[in-house]
């Protein structure tokens, strides 16, 4: 890990830009500057992301700090969604966005478990900012969110 030094003032800009997103700083930044990237760079740019995210959700999960964790395993689907939205010349940079992307892949492929698997998933991802899920229910959209991925990656690696 590398890190970038910024004055005080700067680091509470950057944070208060990304608390309203619901971002991170590094996720905030690599948004601003994935666009000056070349296509295949952004590609690897958002696989090593979603690497990075599922890890961790790993071992938070592991940890049992349910909150974080599923926060990190919508960050590591949000990075394959990220790289379909690559690939198929769809924007992705907006909650809406990922949801047109599902919806499209639903239409696609002519399956509407995409959709219900990524309802899911926001449940996870809704739980970050309100701390509602016992931890049964977080095993259930755990799971969900498990399966999107893997559907995700297959479909990913066979365009």
């Amino acid at each position: 890990m590398s890190i970038i030094k910024v004055t005080r003032d700067i680091y509470e800009l950057l944070l208060v830009i990304a608390r309203r997103k619901g971002k991170s700083i590094e996720e905030l930044i690599l948004e601003s500057v994935i666009k000056e990237l070349d296509p295949r760079m952004r590609l690897e740019a958002y696989r090593k992301l979603h690497e990075k995210y599922f890890r961790e959700a790993e071992e938070l999960y592991e940890k049992g700090d349910l909150v974080q964790a599923g926060e990190k395993y919508w960050g590591a689907l949000v990075s394959l969604l990220n790289i379909i939205g690559e690939k198929e010349n769809l924007p992705h940079y907006t909650h809406r966005d990922l949801r047109e992307i599902v919806e499209f892949l639903t239409e696609k492929t002519n399956d509407p478990e995409y959709s219900r698997l990524f309802s899911s998933a926001e449940a996870l991802h809704s739980n970050f900012y309100h701390n509602f899920m016992s931890r049964l229910s977080f095993n259930v959209h755990r799971e969900d969110i498990l399966k999107l991925i893997q559907k995700l990656k297959r479909l990913i690696e066979s365009v």
